[in-house]
């Protein structure tokens, strides 16, 4: 497992060891290689936090072993996947304070002694690093508190087992960025096909809960960067509506679309950390209205027959290709079998004749909210033109894959109060809300949206400010899939519901084996 404390070369080892061909589920008729090694701790694998609760409240583990046997396949699998950047040096102790509340009868929530993982721009204020996976933070002062996310987590009784790696700056700092690349971390692999594409910026996240490395982890969103890697890897991934929880002490990038989100191997799972990480925060404006407009547990959203009587939205427009409409067909079917009334729906054109704006808009947000963060955090770097100069004078660590023009677009840009940002605020807020996922669910009486996940639908859902739920429906040859649903604000417990009534229908998660490349078909 990494250390907490590496120099910068440490930082950009590469070497993947201990690659083995196992067998995985092949959805489409391939015959796959069998396990050659043993999984330690196999009881872990697709373990769910209300099973490790309850196995802890039967005295069969502890919450520090619970931590000492995460680290363990940690240290056995993450090799080759180099999804875990550190771990934190606090966890076991916290576990036993945790275990000894239990002892005295003591149980915060469905949290308490959960080992959950973090993505390495949420602050965490203790001997762990925040760094957004740049070298440039890797020496900054330690955060002064936690992340207003991470407190909630721990007063729930989650304990933060490690930081996971991302794409640097959380894919927003080069015009050909690598998702899942990170100068501090270096590569994160894809946990089905090693050579595959992980998805960013929450690569980390989601790969460590697919291969079971926690029990769930948190990841971030302005534009994809929760649901993209969910889908490819293989797990849930819930984007909550912009306000549900709290941004403060989380490395930004803008301030009209950040969130951080749950990425769990099931829906409840994700669900249960959702009611924990929700509430106001005075330091995050946008939250005002979370504690009136959220919900303290949404497990009481989660209904078997969450899916009879709904009227959905069917969102195609974006699934062109003859086959992958084919592979979603089974899927939607099942919707409809399941009792929803599904009806086909569009979403107006204007949406992707505004891409010019919507950069402008990130452009803008992320120097004014970054600086922000740079100033209150202290340490050498404080603008972003100090990360800028630190970049081009370590290139050889920091930009051997690609440059970083968005930092120099966003650098030439002013103040949040010029017309121009103004302007292109309004443009994408217009086409996402009022002409967007708000007009075609008015326009056709639904209840929400469903589609199979893709970039074009989890772009409106970021843009709007709108909540999002991806469902893994397995393997389609060598690309993980997914089913989302998503809707207008604040409309989380209709998408649980739905988004749960599907995943006990279809059930199609696969664990992942490793695999170092795809293989041919025979």
């Amino acid at each position: 497992m990494v250390k907490t404390k590496q120099t910068r070369r440490d930082f950009l080892r590469t070497g993947v060891a201990g690659l083995s061909a196992v067998a995985v589920f092949g959805s489409e008729g391939y015959t796959l290689p069998t396990p050659v090694k043993s999984d330690p701790f196999p009881e872990l694998v697709e373990a769910t936090i209300e099973g490790l609760q309850a196995r802890m409240k039967a005295g069969e583990v502890t919450a520090r072993r619970l931590v000492e046997m995460y680290f363990e396949r940690i240290n056995h699998i993450d090799g080759r996947l180099r999804s875990v950047l550190e771990s934190n040096p606090d966890a076991r102790a916290i576990a036993t304070a945790l275990d000894e509340e239990r002892k005295k009868g003591r149980t915060r929530s469905m949290l308490h002694g959960i080992p959950i993982l973090l993505k390495d721009n949420i602050d965490t204020a203790d001997r762990m690093l925040t760094t957004a996976g740049s070298l440039a933070l890797v020496n900054a002062p330690l955060p002064k508190q936690d992340a207003f996310v991470v407190k909630k987590l721990r007063d729930a009784g989650a304990v933060i087992l490690g930081k996971v790696n991302l794409s640097e700056w959380a894919n927003f700092r080069g015009n050909r960025s690598i998702s899942g690349w990170s100068a501090r971390g270096g590569q994160t692999n894809n946990p089905y096909f090693l050579d595959q594409n992980p998805c960013g910026s929450s690569s980390g996240s989601g790969v460590a809960v697919s291969a079971n490395l926690g029990a769930g982890a948190v990841g971030t969103e302005t534009n994809g960067s929760i649901i993209c890697p969910a889908v490819t890897n293989g797990v849930v991934g819930l984007k909550p509506t912009i306000g549900l929880i709290s941004r403060s002490g989380i490395i930004p990038i803008a301030s009209t679309q950040d969130t951080a989100g749950p990425m769990t191997r099931t829906v409840a799972d994700a669900v249960i950390m959702l009611g924990a990480m929700v509430g106001r925060d005075r330091a995050d404006a946008s939250t005002a209205e979370a504690e009136r407009r959220g919900a303290k547990d949404y497990t009481k959203f989660l209904d078997v027959s969450g899916l009879k009587g709904a009227r959905l939205g069917l969102v195609m427009q974006f699934t062109t290709r003859p086959e992958l409409k084919e592979y979603f067909e089974p899927f939607i079917e099942s919707i409809r079998t399941a009792g929803a009334e599904l009806v086909d729906v569009n979403f107006e054109p204007n949406y992707q004749e505004l891409a010019a704006d919507r950069l402008n808009v990130l452009l803008y947000e992320f120097k004014h909210d970054l600086n922000k963060y740079l100033a209150a955090r202290g340490g050498q770097h404080k603008t972003l033109a100090d990360l800028i100069r630190f970049n081009e004078a370590n290139k050889e660590l920091q930009l051997p894959l690609f440059g970083q023009e968005l930092f120099i677009q966003a650098e030439e840009k002013g103040d949040l109060t010029d017309r121009e940002y103004l302007e292109s605020l309004q443009k994408i807020r217009r086409s996402t809300r009022e002409d967007g996922i708000d007009a075609v669910i008015l326009k056709n009486k639904l209840d929400a949206l469903v589609a199979p996940t893709s970039g074009a639908t989890w772009s409106i859902a970021a843009v709007a400010g709108y909540p999002y739920i991806t469902v893994p429906t397995g393997l389609r040859e060598n690309t993980p899939s997914g089913m989302a649903f998503f809707g207008r604000a604040f409309t989380e417990p209709q998408l649980i519901r739905y988004g749960y009534a599907f995943e006990q229908k279809t059930k199609g998660r696969v664990v992942p084996q490793f695999l170092p490349t795809y293989p041919k078909k025979d």
